[in-house]
């Protein structure tokens, strides 16, 4: 290939896959980018990031800063949702080139008569494009580098600050080369910072062996709101099949009475577009959504692309399904569980454009009628990438508010696939990280790697599908260590309630992590009103989270040095360093802890601050490097304010 420009542009970063999918960003961040630019021999060069909103005509220009080993960097400001393009670019300056040479020779004594000379061509052209105020003086400068009896007066101008500033404005971009052209990808805050809460809408009733409604939903939203829930995510609330039924634990066969999984989705009553007539109406759930955001909650929908046996679709497209030669669909498996009462769809149906358009139109209808913003995605690793890819891009062509929440707890790669392609948050690994290495090995991925650049995590301790080990147990400081670790950790987390706050642990059988008598089968009955400590200290969590802004973003984190190991200690701080946060943890649910701690000077740039514990309002004044700290059981976990 030949090209005669002199410059090369490598590693520019960030960008995912060679440019295949865009980098993340929220409102109102940075993007920093670097690139190695550089060029053949001395010459002075210089780089600037050019950017733009995918609406813009013009581009915007930063120049780039020089660091080490010719790495250079520059940062802009996302300032809207959509998508923003970027590239570099990179010249040889010549101006620049011409002033530093002159000045090496000045410096060693030689005569620049010449030279100055030459300067004045580089200034003639700038007089072409310059301001009014900026050509008196370039007029000036010309006549010092032109006129013998001004040489001393054309020598101090040529290496003045003033003409260096003229030349960076107005360069000569003469064979200039540019990167490959870059996205980012803008989503609203709650991308990043959210709080969620689940529950079963059919367990939401008062009476004892009653069916919840929505409008039973209703009068739980100030519980939902009071612990700091921004957040409400109901598993499926369609029709459920009839057709192979699941028992209550999972059985096999369903009993009179026996309401089934949400998640066997349709029935003669309808499907994906329509409400479990149990439930109530749509405009009963509008009502309901309504009412959620008058409380600073939004309602989240679970999208979980699967039929019952009994659904519509099975009959008006059976195409949508694979057929087996004795007339029957294969259920769906994740050995060694099987959902008997769960169909699962044929992406690689010869008819898959229109089936790709219907379940376009399921989600649209939601929002669109609803008023639906948010979408839990059910099992997304199970469907073609490209279609997710597709469907959440043209979802956000018109409300580009709307958030995906990727249910997948499977290989990382395939979850970072799913992030890459566009969903706006994912579950992760944490539920199964329990110790100090584990949850700083973890954590340091996520927030170190490249996955910090397209990787949201969103921190569950639990969910209906998983009654972790760690959890079983019912301990009241494990469940508030899980939960504190979790909020603070990420700036999104959700719990699985009332089943967490109320310590419902038992599993369905040893060596297993799912719950005996799993609301997915069936509806309980909760004392709502109950309140504990796990509530008491989840709502003042979730009311420091929304306080303190370095706990609403995830990846500035730094992991302390603890002299035990049962300790795990991190310091948290938003991109301005306007908001600092110590977490100090006992991981130990049955000893009090006494050890120290290394705060990070190399960051706070002092040993000496002082720290407010968010929790009990204790303050405390630090004037060395190491700390003692003491934690128990009772209350395992210290989040300190830090004030300079």
């Amino acid at each position: 290939m030949q090209n005669q420009t002199r410059i090369i542009i490598e590693n520019v970063a960030p960008q995912l896959d060679g440019g295949a999918f865009a980098v993340k960003r929220i409102v109102g961040q940075k993007v920093r980018v670097t690139a190695a630019v550089f060029s053949d021999g001395h010459d002075v060069i210089q780089c600037c990031v050019k950017y733009k909103y995918q609406s813009d005509k013009k581009w915007q220009e930063i120049r780039m800063t020089p660091m080490d080993n010719d790495e250079w960097f520059a940062e802009f400001t996302v300032e809207k949702q959509g998508f923003y393009s970027y590239f570099v670019e990179g010249w040889v300056d010549y101006a620049l080139n011409w002033q530093h040479g002159t000045e090496r020779k000045i410096f060693d004594g030689q005569n620049v008569t010449s030279e100055l000379l030459e300067g004045a061509e580089y200034v003639k052209e700038i007089q072409k494009i310059a301001s009014k105020e900026e050509k008196k003086y370039l007029d000036s400068v010309v006549h010092f580098f032109t006129t013998a009896s001004e040489y001393d007066n054309g020598v101090r101008e040529a290496i003045s600050h003033e003409l260096t500033q003229i030349f960076k404005k107005y360069p000569t971009r003469f064979l200039a080369n540019q990167s490959q052209e870059l996205q980012v990808y803008v989503d609203r805050k709650k991308a990043l910072f959210s709080t969620w809460y689940e529950f079963f809408p059919r367990s939401a009733s008062q009476e004892e062996g009653k069916h919840g409604t929505f409008k039973d939903c209703e009068k739980l939203l100030p519980r939902v709101a009071e612990m700091g829930f921004d957040t409400l995510y109901f598993p499926p609330i369609h029709p459920i099949g009839e057709v192979n039924r699941k028992g209550k634990n999972n059985a096999t066969n369903a009993e009179p009475g026996d309401v089934g999984s949400p998640w066997g989705i349709g029935s003669q009553y309808g499907g994906h577009k329509a409400t479990h007539p149990e439930l109530g109406t749509i405009d009963d759930f509008k009502c309901l959504v309504k009412t959620a955001k008058d409380l600073g909650i939004e309602v989240a929908m679970d999208y979980a692309l699967q039929a019952a046996p009994d659904h519509p679709y099975v009959k008006e497209f059976p195409q949508w399904f694979k057929w087996r030669p004795d007339g029957t669909v294969q259920y769906a498996e994740n050995p060694p569980k099987k959902y008997q009462d769960i169909l699962p769809i044929y992406f690689e149906s010869s008819d898959w454009k229109n089936l790709w358009k219907e379940l376009l139109d399921v989600a649209l209808f939601w929002v669109e009628e609803c008023g639906i913003r948010v979408f839990r995605v059910d099992n997304p690793h199970t469907k073609p990438f490209y279609f997710w890819g597709w469907l959440i891009a043209e979802i956000k062509k018109k409300y580009p508010d709307v958030l995906f929440l990727a249910e997948a707890f499977t290989r990382p790669k395939i979850m970072n696939e799913l992030a890459k392609q566009g969903f706006s948050q994912s579950y992760t690994y944490f539920t199964w990280r329990n110790t100090k290495s584990e949850l700083t090995e973890y954590v340091t991925e996520l927030t170190q790697s490249d996955q910090k650049e397209y990787y949201r995590p969103n921190f569950w301790p639990n969910t209906p599908d998983i009654n972790p080990f760690a959890l079983q147990s019912g301990n009241e400081s494990v469940h508030l260590q899980k939960y504190f670790l979790a909020a603070t950790l990420s700036s999104s987390v959700g719990i699985y309630g009332p089943v967490f706050e109320y310590r419902v642990c038992e599993p369905q059988a040893p060596g297993k992590e799912e719950y005996l008598n799993s609301e997915k089968y069936e509806f309980v009955k909760w004392d709502w009103s109950q309140k504990n400590k796990i509530t008491t200290l989840i709502t003042r969590i979730n009311l420091i989270r929304k306080e303190q802004a370095s706990l609403q973003q995830t990846n500035n984190i730094v992991f302390c040095t603890t002299n035990n190991d049962q300790v795990l200690a991190y310091y948290k701080f938003d991109d301005e360093k306007q908001n600092e946060t110590l977490m100090v943890v006992n991981l130990d649910a049955f000893n009090t802890i006494q050890t120290t701690i290394r705060i990070p000077v190399e960051h706070l740039g002092t040993s000496q601050i002082q720290v407010t514990d968010l929790i009990t309002g204790n303050t405390y004044f630090w004037n060395q490097e190491w700390n003692f700290i003491e934690l128990s059981p009772e209350l395992p976990f210290h989040l300190f304010k830090i004030q300079r």
